[in-house]
């Protein structure tokens, strides 16, 4: 069991608070960002198209982040005061609307540049999955999607009244640390995948159905509120993303199966 007394306010100047959050989720940015230019270089796209392209993608993935969030705790946190949800530095980013922002973004842009849009997800696989395992340790300083109390063999209390757990002194379930081994074990596996000659398309795919199957599973750990049939926003959208991705698979490897014909003659 583990007592966390780290503030998560860095520091203040009045009202202006400098948080590890931000900061953290900044760093997960910049990692994710680098390490897709580097993967779209690989797979013949232009770097400095993508850095053009990645300010436009990062605001739209933090926007459907945040939009995830309120949605899925309007009632319990925001419907008293709704202005603050605009308070994204406080922390509180749903990564399932990150990804769905992100996608949206990613979708977009490669229309309007005329990129093969399968090929271009494929590139950035690797990043976002690294992105999400940095991202998610600075909800281990805020005390930000915690799971349930515990009594262990492994629990995270908070000391700091800058927390955001429910409760001070209160051992909770640590879902962030689960995730970020998660993360980076399917992190591992993409790197390892993304060397193989699979069409296009098939790597993201498989990105998101192993993200699909941990967040489903990793959600009976968390404090969630539940929204339907017994599930949580997240393991309801991990199961829609998921029966999305695993025909697809099957469509595309069918197709890289099937035989050519010989023309006659």
């Amino acid at each position: 069991m583990i007592t966390i007394s780290i503030d998560p306010i860095i520091f203040s100047i009045g009202h202006f608070h400098i948080r590890w959050y931000s900061l953290i989720v900044i760093t997960a940015i910049f990692v994710g960002v680098w390490l897709t230019a580097r993967e779209v270089a690989r797979k013949g796209f232009k770097k400095d198209d993508i850095y053009d392209g990645a300010l436009w993608v990062v605001v739209s993935g933090i926007l459907g982040a945040r939009l995830f969030h309120v949605a899925d705790h309007w009632s319990d946190m925001f419907a008293a005061n709704p202005i603050r949800a605009l308070y994204v530095w406080e922390g509180g980013l749903a990564i399932w609307g990150g990804v769905a922002g992100g996608l949206l973004a990613v979708a977009a842009l490669a229309r309007r540049r005329k990129w093969k849009l399968p090929r271009l997800l494929d590139a950035t696989a690797p990043g976002l999955v690294l992105a999400q395992a940095v991202g998610r340790t600075a909800c281990i300083i805020t005390g930000d999607a915690m799971g349930r109390p515990t009594t262990g063999p492994l629990g995270f209390a908070y000391t700091s009244p800058n927390a955001m757990v429910p409760q001070l002194g209160v051992y909770y379930t640590p879902m962030p640390v689960y995730e970020i081994i998660a993360n980076l074990g399917i992190f591992a596996v993409i790197w390892q995948l993304r060397k193989r000659n699979w069409p296009d398309g098939l790597l993201f795919l498989v990105y998101l159905s192993l993200y699909s199957v941990e967040r489903f599973f990793l959600a009976f750990t968390s404090s969630y509120q539940i929204m339907a049939f017994g599930l949580t926003q997240s393991q309801i959208v991990a199961l829609i993303a998921l029966a999305v991705a695993m025909p697809l698979i099957a469509v595309t490897r069918a197709r890289t199966r099937r035989p050519r014909v010989a023309p006659a003659r």
